[in-house]
This record gives C-alpha cells, sequence and structure tokens, in this order.
C-alpha cells in the first residue's frame, strides 16, 4: 500500500539579527512540530519510525542553511529536508543588519491500516 499524507504542518521562523538562516529555518520548523499532537499514531499502533516526513523550508538564501540541523530538530520518522527559495529578508540600512524569515511546511506520509 502506498503512504498517505496525514499531516501537514506549516510554521515560519525569524532570525531578528544578524542573518542567521539556519536560526531562522530551525525556529519555522519548531513552531510547525509545536503545532501538532502526534497521539493518533500510538492510538492506532503505528509506528512513529516508520513516517516518511518530508520538511520544506523557504529562505531567500537555501545555501546558507545548515539542513541537518534542520532534520535535528524532528524527533520522529525517516526525515528528508528540502531547502528552497523564500521566505523574506527585511534588510535594516541604518543598522547594516538584516531580518531572516523563514516559511517551513512539515509532510508526514504513512501507510494506514486497511479497513475493514
Amino acid at each position: 500500500m502506498k503512504p498517505k499524507r496525514i499531516i501537514l504542518e506549516l510554521g515560519a521562523g525569524a532570525s531578528l539579527h544578524g542573518g542567521d538562516y539556519t536560526k531562522a529555518a530551525v525556529r519555522a520548523v519548531d513552531d510547525a512540530i509545536h503545532h501538532s499532537s502526534l497521539s493518533f499514531i500510538r492510538n492506532l499502533g503505528l509506528d512513529a519510525k516508520k513516517m516518511e516526513v518530508t520538511v520544506t523550508v523557504g529562505v531567500q538564501k537555501p545555501e546558507l542553511v545548515d539542513a541537518d540541523k534542520v532534520k535535528a530538530r524532528l524527533p520522529h520518522g525517516q526525515v528528508t529536508v528540502n531547502v528552497v527559495k523564500g521566505g523574506l529578508d527585511v534588510p535594516d540600512v541604518e543598522n547594516n543588519d538584516i531580518t531572516v524569515l523563514a516559511s517551513a511546511a512539515i509532510a508526514v506520509r504513512m501507510e494506514l491500516p486497511k479497513r475493514t
């Protein structure tokens, strides 16, 4: 049976000073995962290790995100992290600083038991 998407959570995160794209990405992922409780997985007798978790994070400079640090925030499943162009950079010209905003989408897929 093909895994089905059972969860899609969204989050946003920011690095207010210093232009830290990884910090913004991690905060976006933390925001998304703190919106969910996966109690149904336990209640249905499913194995959380078998979840296929796909994390997509959008920032203006994807190459500056440490995907391994983002991946480390996910407590369960087989995790894949994709960092893409998105989010928002807000420059502070007067202070030579930048605020980085990141968006995150976390999709979880699992094989579900057949209905009887």
